[in-house]
């Protein structure tokens, strides 16, 4: 399987503009710049976009190993806090932050435990990041 995001830009760093597409459709030349990334202002960012991909493969993983396990997820809401810090050689994503909330009737919490520690080691976008991903999960 193979698909793709994608990204134009025009004008210098801080008063550049960009926009972001990605192949379903589901973003369409939505807006990113220096301002959405590092002052708040409205748009997107590249950390926000990796955490809402985190979050969703890990939930989706999670959802996997549910299944292997015979459990079903009533519902999983996944929240990944992405910390981009600034470094001598420019800035890097250093830490992803999982926040997991979860209802699976019939789930203990030490199995549940056990099942997210391995959708987060084994999730794809946990495998691609380099950063220290952390977890907190709790059965609702």
């Amino acid at each position: 399987m193979s698909t793709y995001g994608s990204a134009v830009w025009s004008g210098g760093i801080k008063d550049g503009k960009g926009s972001i597409s990605t192949k379903s459709g589901a973003l369409k030349d939505y807006p990113y710049g220096f301002a959405s990334r590092f002052e708040g202002k409205p748009g997107s960012n590249p950390e926000e976009l990796i955490g809402a991909a985190h979050a969703a493969c890990f939930t989706m993983a999670l959802s996997l190993i549910l299944g292997e396990a015979k459990l079903t997820a009533e519902k999983m809401e996944t929240q990944a806090d992405v910390t981009l810090t600034k470094q001598a050689d420019g800035y890097a994503i250093t830490a992803v932050h999982l926040t997991l909330k979860a209802k699976i009737p019939g789930a203990d919490d030490a199995k549940f435990q056990e099942l997210a520690a391995k959708a987060k080691a084994g999730c794809p976008v946990s495998k691609l990041l380099k950063a220290d991903i952390t977890l907190d999960a709790s059965l609702v």
